[in-house]
């Protein structure tokens, strides 16, 4: 199935593509929005204001029969703990996206002190149309991330999931990743049958993300 699929990299900066990109439908968007530490000069309330109003520029452009998933880490910026989820949350409820569900995704095991980044991820799903059956509900709180291809990236556990949510409880077949990084969750979309469009700036991992693969058994990432 995965060979059938189609896969688009787009070398660009994600916030100018998303703002030329007109939806064809059918698609839903997966969002891992870049931390303050890749915006020097910037203050915390400018990265906040700037991630807010991506987080909703994604959230608008995703396909009404579509979701929008985030997958975020929180930080600890000057003592204090900066709550990615609550942002994601408030640009949803301004533009009226329903919260479907809220994983956790362990970083490192429970009472495992962290220091600069907690212990754990956020992944967020949104809709204004779709309500998934509740019959097939998964785990909330999943102990590892996956296999990791680089340090920002996504697990593959986590791709994984979030992958097959869109597959089996929507009606889109593509799976739109701004920020995409080194690919994964363009291969984890592949890989469940589902096409995938990834948005990078750096050609060096733009050029990764075409050739990363999830391994037949589903369990590692080729490259």
């Amino acid at each position: 199935m995965a060979n059938e699929c189609k896969r688009e990299v787009i070398c660009a900066d994600a916030v100018e593509w998303l703002n030329s990109y007109v939806d064809p439908g059918g698609r839903s968007f997966l969002g891992s929005l870049p931390d303050i530490s890749e915006f020097p000069g910037y203050s915390l309330s400018m990265w906040k204001d700037w991630f807010q109003k991506t987080a909703e520029l994604i959230l608008e452009k995703t396909s009404i029969d579509g979701v929008t998933i985030f997958f975020q880490s929180d930080i600890k910026h000057n003592g204090l703990w900066v709550d990615k989820a609550f942002i994601i949350q408030k640009a949803a409820e301004k533009l009226g996206h329903e919260l479907l569900w809220h994983k956790i995704f362990c970083r490192a095991p429970a009472g495992t002190v962290m220091f600069g980044r907690p212990s754990y991820s956020h992944m967020l799903c949104f809709s204004k149309t779709v309500i998934p059956d509740i019959s097939k509900s998964t785990a909330d709180v999943i102990s590892d991330l996956g296999e990791k291809t680089w340090v920002r990236g996504m697990g593959l556990e986590a791709s994984l999931v979030a992958a097959s949510f869109v597959k089996k409880h929507t009606k889109t077949d593509t799976l739109v990743n701004p920020f995409c990084g080194e690919g994964s969750v363009l291969s984890a979309a592949n890989y469940l049958g589902l096409h995938s469009i990834g948005i990078e700036r750096s050609s060096k991992r733009a050029e990764k993300a075409r050739g990363l693969k999830v391994s037949p058994d589903g369990k590692s990432w080729l490259s």
